[in-house]
């Protein structure tokens, strides 16, 4: 009976998997035909050298030295919260200002790339939160892992507030803005351009960002991109990735936060 319920599980995720991309392309297909090439091929230029330019600022401006010191104005026990908040700061606006892009030069509707709420079977976020826990509880007792998080380290004796619980603002916003840039902007602006393929070269750019982190975590990266591509293309909403993606994040930093503790 299980076996039978799986199968069918499975067939149902095949044969929805084959609609959504026949319903893609058969849209990019249209729209090829209906658009000028020179239209096309400056469209898709706009939006890669955008990306190309966005990633580039985020890289070169994210760890410089801050103008202010906001550990010294705010208080804060150590001097991480400089660097973490203008790292925050500084990806949060490269990864929106495609957004101006897109209405302005492009015409594209922001409801378009994702931003509005929609209705979405959140059963597939859920089950791939689940199964990523246990591997984040092994992968926290790596040495490597903990080298790596959490990002925010307390100082002696300071507690989760309010440094810490800031810190968590900035870097729940900052995933909200990647989903955007990736799921988001990339994904939406070029499908009508690439179709289903819109998915595959929004992953290159994504690994990349995580070639500083564990390379289990970039692999993991290609996979996880792909499909929260594809659940993009399908529910046309950023907002259930972005939660996974938060939801991920703090679990990583809680596991190491409470290995370091012990």
């Amino acid at each position: 009976m299980l076996t039978t319920e799986r199968d069918g599980a499975v067939g149902a995720a095949v044969r929805g998997l084959r609609g959504l991309v026949v319903e893609v392309e058969s849209a990019a297909s249209r729209y090829r035909e209906s658009t000028d090439p020179g239209r096309r091929v400056a469209e898709v230029a706009v939006i890669l050298v955008t990306v190309a330019v966005s990633l580039t600022a985020i890289n070169f401006l994210r760890d410089g030295s801050s103008p202010v010191a906001l550990s010294d104005a705010l208080g804060a026990p150590n001097a991480s919260f400089d660097g973490l908040a203008r790292w925050a700061s500084v990806s949060i606006i490269g990864y929106v200002v495609p957004a101006l892009v897109a209405s302005r030069v492009l015409g594209i509707r922001w409801r378009d790339l994702g931003l509005v709420a929609r209705r979405v079977g959140v059963g597939p976020y859920v089950v791939l939160f689940v199964v990523s826990v246990p591997f984040i509880a092994v992968a926290s007792s790596n040495p490597e892992f903990l080298a790596r998080y959490p990002f925010y380290r307390l100082a002696e004796g300071e507690g989760w507030v309010p440094y810490l619980a800031a810190w968590w603002v900035l870097y729940a916003a900052q995933f909200v803005a990647l989903e955007f840039f990736f799921r988001g902007f990339m994904v939406h602006a070029l499908k009508d351009h690439l179709g289903v393929a819109a998915v595959f070269v929004m992953v290159v750019p994504y690994a990349m960002i995580h070639f500083n982190k564990p390379m289990v975590e970039a692999l993991a990266a290609i996979v996880g991109g792909t499909v929260l591509g594809f659940f993009s293309l399908q529910g046309r909403s950023i907002w259930p990735a972005a939660a996974l993606h938060i939801a991920i994040a703090a679990s990583m930093d809680l596991f190491a936060l409470f290995r370091l503790a012990g």
